[in-house]
């Protein structure tokens, strides 16, 4: 696998790590990498923290990288906005840092439902009552409706916790309001984003994650190799998706081990 790919695009959360602990053999296999020469690309979903937060605690642990090799969804949407919507007012179902970093790149925020311009939906582990009729309200009153992201869950230690995804769904139900745009994986704006970095050049490249809906499915359909792992979110489900990786691998260490025998089809929960 190390001969066949020039370059390794990884998600983050559930691939490279989880909660606040690397991937066993995470860093071996980054470094590894880059000894030989490959090009790395981190993409990510998550926006409970910034790029240079994601650089430093991959650094800590060892990680050979630069800050420019990351990419996550905030980063994505934060140049939408500020290309399409300069100086608007949004509200976002997001956590502090998420909702400074917007307001940073230019945005106005508020918190009054009849002046939001732009819904912003994203993992929050603060979400409250309060927050779910603000947005609700704003919906009515015709803000527009993004996510940073449409993961339903968030692998952490010990399990998962709800992600926009879930929200997303209870306010499209409670409002009948249909999400508008999203711009992390597998969005179209997340993929020109990586062709970007890669200036446009695909070849010889594996996408690695732990997801089907957004990595794997994103992988399908930028034309690479994909791979998918077992060491983020615990179901593998293709649900009416026709979505098969290239390999199934435990973890990303098994790179280095040799260890990654090509998925067959209808894919099995995890154990």
């Amino acid at each position: 696998m190390i001969e066949k790919y020039n370059t390794f695009i990884f998600d983050l959360d559930g691939t490279i790590y989880r909660g606040n602990e690397i991937i066993p053999g995470a860093d071996k296999t980054i470094n590894k990498l880059k000894q030989l020469g490959k090009r790395i690309l981190f993409i990510s979903n998550k926006t409970t923290g910034t790029i240079e937060e994601y650089f430093q605690f991959l650094k800590a642990w060892g990680l050979n990288i630069d800050k420019d090799e990351i990419i996550n969804s905030t980063l994505v949407l934060k140049k939408y906005l500020t290309n399409n919507f300069p100086s608007k007012k949004f509200f976002a179902i997001g956590e502090e840092i998420f909702i400074k970093e917007l307001i940073g790149s230019g945005m106005l925020f508020t918190d009054k439902s009849d002046e939001v311009d732009i819904l912003i939906v994203t993992l929050d582990r603060t979400l409250n009552y309060e927050k779910l009729e603000i947005a609700a309200k704003a919906l009515e009153n015709g803000a527009r409706f993004f996510a940073a992201n449409i993961d339903d869950t968030c692998p952490v230690e010990g399990g998962e916790v709800l992600d926009a995804g879930s929200t997303i769904s209870a306010l499209e139900k409670r409002t009948h309001k249909k999400l508008e745009l999203h711009f992390g994986k597998p969005s179209e704006f997340m993929m020109q984003e990586i062709k970007s970095k890669l200036k446009n050049n695909l070849k010889d490249t594996l996408l690695l994650g732990d997801r089907l809906e957004t990595d794997i499915l994103m992988g399908n359909i930028l034309g690479v190799d994909t791979a998918l792992v077992s060491t983020g979110v615990r179901l593998y489900l293709n649900g009416n998706l026709e979505i098969e990786p290239t390999y199934k691998l435990q973890s990303v260490y098994d790179i280095l081990n040799g260890l990654y025998p090509r998925e067959e089809s209808n894919l099995r929960p995890k154990v």
